[in-house]
């Protein structure tokens, strides 16, 4: 049992570290069954998830660390890539027109704007009665 529990305690420090299940099961010679037999321990797969969410945190650091290197260096997919995802006036825009008066019918109007909501493009409206 003291085996199991420094077990349990090492996977979750690696967590931390590299956010990667089977990555870490495998460094410390754990079988993905165990690991997912352990997470019935609820206090074990909270701090799993803790340590996953962290380690995750430590990634995303480093990798926008090397994005801004790589805008600095001058990388054009990278200054499109931070642009499209962090400014607004950059991000992909979808026009509607209608092409030749063609009137769509109320259930097609429904569907686009279902869509479109879906799609985060536009904001459901609130009706208030007066």
């Amino acid at each position: 049992m003291a085996h199991t529990d420094e077990s349990k305690k090492l996977l979750v420090e690696s967590l931390r570290k590299t956010p990667i299940i089977s990555v870490v099961c495998e460094k410390h010679g754990i079988g993905r069954a165990s690991y997912y037999r352990w997470r019935e321990d609820l206090e074990f797969a909270k701090a799993c998830d803790l340590a996953i969410n962290e380690g995750s945190q430590v990634v995303n650091d480093l990798a926008e660390a090397q994005l801004l290197t790589a805008i600095k260096n001058g990388n054009l997919g990278a200054i499109i890539f931070w642009l499209k995802n962090r400014h607004s006036m950059y991000r992909t825009r979808v026009e509607l027109s209608s092409v030749n008066n063609f009137e769509l019918s109320e259930e097609q109007q429904k569907k686009i704007n279902k869509a479109l909501l879906l799609s985060g493009l536009v904001e459901e409206k609130k009706h208030e009665d007066k």
